[in-house]
């Protein structure tokens, strides 16, 4: 896909999330949205996946740390046709196999089941080690939150993925600047994340914005050249994105839209699309 064409994708994988969570009556739009780029381009750019073969064993790996935001990985595997767009609208419904976090069992192309904030990037590294022992040349990717960094096992999970030098994985830092009780420097700052994951003998790439495609992709082609150690990219992105009224707003972090502003929120999306109708 070229970048237009990624754009547009994004949009519609945005319009999937916000129909999935209103439907719901509940989720996470926010960190959904914000992530919603690096979602796209992991799935229609960087990682070798087969949605006719989901469990083809040489694939590339993700795992989404922060489980919350299913509603983004639900969108991104149904347009890139793991299962029916159609199927979003029955996030969190009873019967439904689109629960509220990530469940491996039952929701094809999700690799690890996850949810409880810290663990993704254990098993992510888990996985990567298991490559190593079986010189198996797939890559694995993990998508954390900058608030879920705040959990010890973060920090555990990085120093076994230094010391054993795992430069097939790939550790995605999503940092928005908000979680769900509010801005992360005041509940408990994580800050220099950089630094802090430099300390761990990673390879880090820090993403001025992370809601554009020319950086992600500069991004993960640099990863894909480091020898020896893992990389962590720091990402830069603005919670809620293209949805007017939850940019930069912690309190979208876990609630769904009503009607009224589910009509906003569409016809911002809307928009979006059709200036990248006109490029």
């Amino acid at each position: 896909m070229n970048k237009l064409e990624l754009q547009k994708m994004a949009n519609e994988i945005r319009k999937g999330i916000i129909t999935a969570v209103h439907s719901a009556k509940a989720g996470h739009p926010g960190g959904s949205l914000s992530a919603t780029e690096v979602f796209t381009y992991l799935y229609f750019e960087e990682m070798n996946i087969d949605p006719k073969n989901p469990k083809m064993a040489n694939r590339d790996r993700f795992v989404l740390s922060k489980g919350h935001t299913a509603p983004g990985l639900y969108s991104t595997l149904a347009h890139r046709g793991y299962f029916p767009v159609e199927d979003l609208v029955t996030l969190r419904h009873i019967g439904s196999y689109l629960q509220g976090h990530p469940d491996m069992k039952h929701i094809p192309g999700v690799d690890m089941s996850s949810g409880s904030l810290g663990q993704g990037i254990s098993a992510a590294a888990g996985m990567a080690l298991s490559a190593k022992l079986s010189n198996d040349s797939y890559r694995v990717y993990t998508l954390l939150g900058d608030g879920e960094i705040q959990e010890g096992q973060v920090w555990e999970a990085a120093m076994f993925a230094g010391h054993r030098k795992l430069d097939n994985l790939t550790v995605i830092v999503d940092n928005n600047g908000l979680q769900i009780d509010g801005n992360i420097e005041d509940v408990c700052s994580p800050y220099p994340i950089d630094k802090k994951f430099e300390a761990f003998n990673f390879h880090v790439i820090n993403v001025e914005d992370g809601n554009d495609f020319d950086q992600l992709k500069a991004a993960f082609d640099e990863a894909k050249t480091i020898k020896g150690m893992p990389t962590a990219i720091i990402m830069k992105t603005v919670k809620g994105k293209d949805v007017s009224f939850m940019e930069n707003d912690a309190g979208w972090h876990g609630k769904a839209p009503n009607d009224e502003e589910f009509a906003v929120a569409m016809a911002d999306l809307e928009k979006v699309g059709e200036a990248l109708c006109q490029k």
